[in-house]
């Protein structure tokens, strides 16, 4: 058995506009209805989880997690530059009450990669105004934190927003030859964080951060400089950048082999996931060692970890892995808080539509009723035991 440090949180985590469907005011809304988008399919219902939050929450709950990840939709807090919805305030604002009513730990994500329609036709991060408007949502989003949310991310993955925002197709992002992102997006993106994060602070107990999508780099032998020039502003940049933070989320899912041209694409015969990463559950343990290395010191949250596919058993095998790295890093030294799974539905992955599964638990495209995953008991049995038992 490897057992945890005491007080180690484990949970699930989600993204709105992912599960939450019907999303009507957001860019991503309009990408997914253009004319010729390379996107698969619109998110349309998602999962329905608008409305059956508190179910999903009761799913958590009941398998022995404690801590519950969700991101709350700009487009819906104000769906027009300056109009304020107090529904959708008071709705989100529900949810961390079903929370603390659950007796779980939300933690709350103010931006994941989805903007309201009007901040898009600005310019999104590329407007002089972002970093203002952004601090403008962080004071909105106030009442429904209150005064008893303990963790918030300000901004999901600035590494690959940056990409996105900066004109990426969003089809374009995969494992390998990742695009370089627009560094002017990345240092708005960066203010942005810091303005919300010096609100934040102005409210007692909140620790905020950002989350950091870790792409684990690794150079052939003679490569390092390639990786280090590639890497830096894809992922250690961002990293660095989180120093002075409450805490910085990890979010690790594979690795990427660079040569002496950059990125190599995986392997033919190389076990991969649904979709096309190498599965490799040492990167998680990989991203948590960087990102207590570059941040130099600063805590660090799990929050996102999983694998795509339809066997769940394999999904099993890959978070057994991950896991035994992250307590190996723990063991280490590394100050580890959490972790968190992605995700805990299946949901809309973006330019990927629903094929790609990374839930615990399924759902009914019909009928939206909630089916838990052998692999939703088995991470709450280690949540219960705050142990791992290596098979």
């Amino acid at each position: 058995m490897l057992h945890f440090p005491e007080g180690f949180r484990w949970g699930a985590a989600t993204a709105a506009h992912q599960i939450e469907g019907n999303n009507v005011s957001s860019d991503w809304w309009v990408r997914e209805h253009a004319t010729g988008t390379s996107i698969v399919e619109p998110s349309g219902d998602a999962a329905d989880s608008y409305h059956r939050y508190r179910e999903d929450m009761t799913l958590l709950r009941d398998a022995g997690l404690d801590t519950y990840r969700f991101s709350i939709e700009w487009a819906r807090i104000e769906p027009e530059d300056g109009f304020v919805s107090r529904a959708e305030i008071a709705h989100y604002r529900r949810m961390v009450e079903t929370c603390l009513e659950l007796g779980i730990t939300p933690m709350v994500t103010l931006m994941h990669f989805t903007v309201p329609r009007w901040f898009y036709d600005e310019g999104m991060w590329r407007s002089p105004k972002a970093a203002d408007r952004f601090a403008r949502f962080t004071e909105l989003a106030l009442p429904i934190l209150g005064n008893d949310v303990d963790y918030v991310c300000t901004i999901n993955e600035p590494n690959i927003a940056a990409m996105i925002a900066g004109g990426e197709d969003p089809a374009n992002l995969v494992a390998y030859g990742l695009p370089a992102p627009d560094l002017q997006v990345a240092d708005t993106l960066l203010e942005s964080h810091r303005r919300s994060r010096e609100i934040l602070a102005g409210v007692g107990g909140i620790k905020s951060g950002w989350t950091v999508a870790t792409q684990d780099f690794q150079p052939e032998p003679g490569c390092e400089d390639v990786a280090h020039e590639y890497g830096h502003q894809r992922d250690d940049w961002y990293l660095e950048a989180a120093r002075g933070d409450d805490w910085v989320g990890v979010q690790a899912y594979t690795r990427t082999i660079i040569g002496p041209d950059g990125p190599r694409q995986v392997p033919e015969g190389v076990e991969t996931t649904l979709t096309g990463w190498e599965f490799y559950p040492l990167a998680l343990e990989h991203g948590v060692r960087a990102a207590w290395e570059k941040t130099e010191g600063v805590p660090v949250f799990v929050t996102e970890n999983g694998m795509a596919t339809q066997d769940d058993a394999r999904r099993v095998d890959y978070t057994e892995g991950a896991l035994a790295g992250l307590h190996a890093a723990i063991e280490d030294g590394v100050d580890v808080r959490g972790y968190l799974h992605w995700s805990l539905l299946d949901n809309y992955e973006w330019a990927s539509g629903f094929r790609p599964t990374f839930g615990l638990v399924e759902f009914d495209k019909e009928t939206f009723e909630r089916r838990p995953k052998p692999s939703l008991g088995w991470l709450g049995s280690v949540a219960q035991a705050n142990g791992l038992t290596v098979r």
